[in-house]
């Protein structure tokens, strides 16, 4: 069963993150929310940002979101609101973006828009949003982002202490206020 909820958090983590529209417009496609579904696919196709593709392997996803699969769902959208002009002008648009080798689906597909049949949506393959193998998850190295720590201002001279902790007990005779300082 799909849930639209677990991609909703998603992209609250990360609201540009066209592949997380792009999926969730499938949702909301198979449970028959037209509307819902034409919004994330035209927010996934704004948020490739005029790239072709996006390849998510660095976030362990082993798939490429393809601007024209982008627009191929969104004509199929097209086709269940009963928007055939429309869904033709989006795939003459995807036309634009497609690799050369998918040709052939994009023709079928406008010849189907033609006759007023409705097209499958592209997705990701089930199983594969957001799985890192384990291999790589065990492999990663923690990266320092901040550094060492450095003290940039100390009341006690000569302060080379590196680190953080609560406050420290001077050492006898280390630090001696002045005499105008006890007054």
């Amino acid at each position: 069963c799909f849930s639209p909820q677990a991609f909703n958090k998603t992209i609250e983590k990360d609201n540009s993150l066209a592949v997380g529209y792009f999926q969730r417009g499938f949702v909301h496609l198979q449970l028959e929310m037209y509307e819902e579904a034409l919004s994330d696919y035209h927010m996934a196709f704004s948020h490739l940002r005029e790239n072709p593709f996006i390849d998510y392997k660095q976030l362990g996803l082993r798939h490429i979101l393809y601007a024209w699969e982008v627009l191929y769902s969104t004509a199929a959208v097209q086709c269940h609101l009963q928007q055939w002009q429309e869904a033709r002008v989006t795939l003459e648009k995807a036309v634009v973006w497609r690799p050369e080798r998918r040709t052939a689906i994009l023709e079928l597909a406008l010849e189907r828009v033609q006759d007023h049949l409705f097209l499958e949506p592209m997705l990701v393959p089930l199983g594969e949003l957001f799985r890192p193998r384990k291999k790589e998850v065990e492999q990663l190295d923690s990266k320092d982002f901040l550094g060492k720590p450095k003290v940039i201002s100390s009341i006690i001279p000569n302060d080379e202490y590196i680190g953080f902790e609560p406050l420290r007990p001077q050492k006898q005779g280390f630090y001696e206020p002045s005499a105008n300082a006890l007054r």
